[in-house]
């Protein structure tokens, strides 16, 4: 009856996401006087999978097969649905990461479970049920689901749970699942990384910038910041529709939903859309010359003047700051 957990890796090492997983499931655990079993799918290394352990995986299931290299959202879902089975596991937590996203629901179906996606507080029990609270209208709004289905699945948003690390010993088992044919009808051959930047879903601090910069001539104050915050940079959709940044990099309700530590947004007015996306953010940092953007409104601190006089100066306080 342990609780499964399954965890992402990128090219064989873990996110944060993956402790802030396994944290979850611990807590949850201990609550429940059970276990957490982690299962990796990939190529992993034992020695990387052992991380896991300090954050409270007491057994560790890796499937290592050539097929399930890299990530197919069907096959994983049977994979993980074969572990809960042989785990006899009736709660499974995985992060609502963009794969995520993905995986919960199918992976619901196939258990007959009941489906939590967006978590961003440990559940409180009341008999055989949960209640999870949850991001709810694109971010707009909270919501506390009570799940009474007997399985059940849990989606639980990057940088919400804080990891933990605690003592304790694990084993590690291979796990050989049947994949189905069918499973695998479309296959990623290649997935091509940008290792030179900070994984915007992944960063726990976020430059976004938006029309403010008045052109993608500008954009350099932005990175130069970013690089000395050891930051991801990101945009608003205007400026990726109008071709200054890539839509990789355009966060919102319609782009990528991040909740980082820090969010500094640099002249972007703060419609609803941007909004919905960056709302789950800890703490807000604006920077605007026109003082009635609507931004100010949810900022935690704001800053009125002109950008491209205040980023250059904020950059070399910085860098002071970390010099002395």
């Amino acid at each position: 009856m342990a609780i499964l957990v399954y965890v992402e890796h990128i090219e064989g090492t873990f996110k944060k996401s993956a402790f802030e997983v396994v944290s979850y499931a611990k807590a949850i655990a201990s609550e429940q006087n059970t276990t957490v079993t982690a299962l990796s799918i990939g190529k992993v290394e034992d020695s990387e999978l052992n991380k896991l352990v300090e954050y409270g995986a007491s057994k560790i299931l890796k499937v290592d097969q050539d097929q399930l290299k890299q990530f197919v959202n069907k096959a994983y879902a049977s994979v993980i649905a074969e572990a809960a089975k042989a785990e006899q596991s009736d709660i499974i937590v995985l992060s609502n990461s963009f794969s995520g996203k993905g995986l919960a629901p199918r992976l619901a179906a196939k258990l007959e479970a009941g489906l939590v996606d967006g978590a961003i507080e440990l559940p409180t029990t009341s008999g055989s049920e949960l209640h999870v609270k949850k991001t709810a209208f694109s971010n707009k709004a909270f919501a506390t689901e009570v799940v009474s289905a007997a399985k059940k699945v849990i989606a639980v948003n990057p940088n919400s749970i804080e990891p933990t690390k605690q003592e304790g010993s694990a084993t590690i088992e291979a796990l050989n699942p049947s994949v189905d044919a069918s499973d695998l009808n479309v296959l990623v051959k290649e997935v091509v990384r940008a290792t030179d930047k900070v994984s915007l879903p992944e960063a726990e601090i976020v430059v976004s910038a938006g029309r403010g910069l008045k052109g993608p001539e500008n954009w350099g104050v932005v990175e130069e910041l970013a690089e000395a915050l050891g930051a991801a940079t990101a945009c608003s959709k205007p400026v990726s529709d109008a071709g200054w940044r890539p839509h990789s990099e355009h966060v919102g309700q319609t782009g990528i939903v991040v909740g980082p530590n820090l969010y500094i947004a640099v002249g972007i007015s703060g419609a609803i859309q941007h909004l919905a996306g960056v709302s789950s953010s800890k703490t807000i940092v604006v920077i605007n010359k026109d003082p009635e953007a609507p931004f100010f409104k949810v900022a935690d601190y704001g800053m009125v003047g002109d950008a491209l006089e205040i980023l250059p100066k904020l950059t070399a306080a910085i860098k002071a700051h970390k010099a002395n």
